[in-house]
């Protein structure tokens, strides 16, 4: 008697189930641009047929280099329908790296859309993973690239003959590749199959939701919208470009119910003058992630913009905390307890596990984990800390702790960590106090050099619009309310921060120029 097999749903077939009982309704929103599930689904079939005509499947990678829209979407989520793996690139990078990444991720074939084709076309030549023919342009013409609309108006709509497995390689992930090489985190259809379902569970999405993405497609954290929305089967908003006005316009034209924001985002929404003047109370689910929400911030978008704030924590190799809105009151300066799926530990050097309320490195397990990071064994084997039941927790790089409750509270990246005259000092929590002074917008605190202390904290602070106060009254304000061994040195203003994909701050980029200068 034949056994049966090990039956699995996979994403592409639930999107194509949405798409065959609710064909007619909304699926995707663009500035005038709309589709529907059945579009959405034919559209989708189309980009991976068109790719599986160009023989490309399982095993393969595929680089997209595309700027926000409805093409976008299809593109990405077109090439894991056709079985391979996608490498989604961020614009911001220079040909030189985006061309690093490439290499390094193996990719066979690079799909970018025509505004963004001449940052990659100097570099071109010297891609050698990718063949002659798989240079593919959407939305232009431009030579010897091929041109993947005329590919994909050509492709049946019909469902390509593919299977998936769980273990198969959904997309690699990189950072955003500022400086050196960063690590390609490779996750597998199990691992976001998790993320679409966990999430959908625990920010309750379901089928009338309408979910706004702020952040760029090519993000890994603007999945959290994404993977959930179409999970369930909701309608997803995307914004081309994020501005303030331009989202609060979008909530309140769209309707919208469930957004993902990073901090700087929220800053910049609050510090609009017309919030007041629209209708954000279709907001039920406002997410923040990307890097720690200030406690000022936190509160000043519970009280002008709603209740329903979540605040995540987590790191893409594979885990995740939250904050739920009831939670706030008695847990005001905490991330939460693990979303659906994962477990949480607080770790030492030697990997073992710490009691709650001792400081230390966070680690974590669960169903969102990665494959590994790529082509980095010893890179994956640094991270991994086994339990006592031999389970691979993954180490975070991040310090923090858990109350008695198993409440997780973040204290700092470990890599970010100030060690004054033999204090460890935590930024995120001058940065606390320095953020609660009227003439602050944002802060971000790095360790410089210090004759006497080895290093001290220096203060970057972008001041308020209409800020009348100079850094050395932020100075002494702040030194008045920090413990003695957290006081800067020096209160610094900057235009802007240099952030990544999720606007959490590049405080490499930051401290760089004062170590250098040490160097002999």
């Amino acid at each position: 008697m034949a056994a049966l097999e090990d039956a699995q749903v996979f994403l592409p077939d639930v999107w194509a189930t949405h798409a065959a009982f609710q064909p007619d309704r909304e699926a995707v929103v663009c500035g005038d641009e709309r589709l529907t599930w059945g579009e959405l689904d034919l559209g989708l079939n189309r980009v991976a047929n068109a790719l599986g005509a160009e023989g490309i499947g399982r095993g393969e990678r595929v680089a997209v280099l595309m700027s926000d829209s409805i093409d976008t979407l299809l593109t990405l989520l077109g090439v894991v329908k056709c079985g391979a793996s996608v490498v989604p690139l961020s614009g911001m990078l220079t040909a030189e790296q985006l061309a690093v990444l490439i290499a390094d991720a193996g990719a066979g074939t690079l799909i970018t859309s025509a505004d963004l084709q001449p940052r990659i076309e100097p570099a071109k030549d010297g891609m050698t993973t990718i063949a002659a023919d798989r240079f593919l342009l959407r939305g232009g013409a431009a030579a010897v690239w091929r041109d993947f609309d005329d590919l994909v108006a050509a492709a049946p709509d019909t469902p390509p003959k593919v299977r998936y497995r769980m273990t198969d390689e959904y997309n690699i992930i990189y950072s955003s590749g500022t400086t050196g090489l960063p690590k390609g985190i490779a996750q597998s259809h199990r691992a976001r199959q998790h993320w679409s379902y966990s999430n959908a569970i625990e920010l309750a999405f379901d089928g009338d939701s309408r979910a706004l993405t702020t952040t760029p497609l090519y993000s890994n954290g603007t999945l959290l919208m994404v993977l959930p929305a179409l999970f369930v089967g909701a309608t997803l908003v995307i914004m081309p470009g994020f501005s303030p006005r331009g989202f609060l316009e979008a909530v309140a034209e769209q309707r919208i119910s469930h957004t993902f924001m990073v901090p700087p985002q929220f800053i910049a929404v609050l510090a609009d003058a017309a919030i007041g003047d629209f209708d954000l109370s279709s907001l039920t689910m406002m997410l923040s992630g990307g890097s720690p929400l200030r406690r000022d911030i936190k509160q000043a978008v519970l009280e002008r913009m709603g209740p329903g704030l979540f605040e995540m924590y987590g790191f893409s190799e594979g885990c995740a905390t939250m904050i739920r809105p009831q939670q706030h009151a008695d847990k005001f300066g905490s991330v939460g307890t693990p979303v659906l799926g994962y477990e949480v530990r607080i770790v030492d050097e030697a990997g073992d596990t710490l009691p709650r309320g001792e400081v230390g490195e966070i680690a974590g397990y669960g169903g969102g984990q990665m494959l590994g990071y790529h082509n980095r064994p010893e890179a994956t084997e640094e991270i991994i800390c086994p339990d006592e039941r031999g389970r691979q927790f993954l180490r975070s790089g991040d310090i923090g702790r858990l109350d008695a409750d198993g409440f997780l509270y973040i204290l700092d990246r470990k890599k970010d960590m100030i060690i004054s005259g033999g204090f460890n000092i935590f930024p995120a929590d001058i940065e606390g106090v320095i953020g609660e002074h009227p003439a602050v917008q944002d802060v971000t605190v790095i360790g410089i050099p210090d004759e006497r202390w080895g290093e001290t904290p220096l203060a970057l602070v972008i001041p308020a619009a209409d800020a009348d106060a100079e850094p050395d009254d932020i100075k002494a304000w702040s030194n008045q309310r920090l413990a003695k061994h957290q006081r800067v040195k020096a209160v610094e203003f900057r235009e802007e921060f240099p952030r990544n994909a999720l606007g959490k701050v590049l405080k490499r980029m930051l401290r760089a120029p004062y170590w250098d200068d040490e160097a002999p």
